[in-house]
């Protein structure tokens, strides 16, 4: 099996971005955020435990009623945290049967909760990506069409950037200053010299 690398951040760091120059790299990429949603829609296990702990209204014509959900979630830390304890798992499951299936010599595990969500056991490196307050804010509220507020409110949910990136390997800034490249192929190269 490849071995498995994770690559966090909090929300609005920009994973997405530092993981599709991975994947130029020939790197393949499990995204679990992606994964989750999809698990969400798909999983009989995920959607009966969703309709047991938040009803009925969580799906509508078996469609998840994603925004019904986060209105939930979003505001109750603990609600939250039951939402993880039921999706979590079977995530983290999927990733490493895809990862059993590739050949690389290593893989990425995109994941924003890696940490929070105990993912990160069993795996042989922690690559973090970092950027500035201000611009992940800006960059939420790019991408999710929502308000300031809405955004903070997000990132509260996550443990905080400083902690997340001392608890990883290496670290990428993506502050939109500093070329993200030449700090991805210097990480790969690491890696390939160091953990294989």
């Amino acid at each position: 099996m490849s071995k498995m690398i994770g690559l966090t951040g909090g929300i609005g760091a920009g994973k997405t971005m530092v993981a599709k120059i991975f994947e130029n790299l020939g790197v393949p990429v499990f995204n679990a955020d992606d994964t989750a949603k999809q698990l969400m829609q798909t999983s009989p296990a995920i959607r009966t435990a969703l309709i047991q702990q938040f009803g009925e209204k969580v799906y509508e014509k078996g469609v998840l009623q994603k925004a019904y959900l986060s209105s939930i979630v979003f505001s109750d830390a603990h609600q939250l945290a039951l939402l993880n304890s039921i999706v979590h798992p079977i995530t983290i499951q999927a990733a490493w049967d895809w990862a059993k299936l590739q050949t690389a010599p290593y893989v990425i595990k995109e994941a924003a909760l890696l940490f929070e969500s105990n993912a990160v056991e069993g795996l042989d490196f922690v690559i973090g990506v970092t950027a500035p307050m201000p611009l992940r804010i800006q960059r939420i509220i790019q991408r999710d069409h929502c308000t300031k507020q809405e955004a903070e409110k997000r990132m509260h949910h996550q443990i905080n950037d400083t902690i997340k990136m001392r608890l990883c390997d290496k670290v990428i800034v993506n502050d939109e200053i500093q070329l993200l490249t030449p700090q991805v192929l210097a990480v790969h190269e690491f890696i390939l010299a160091s953990v294989i």
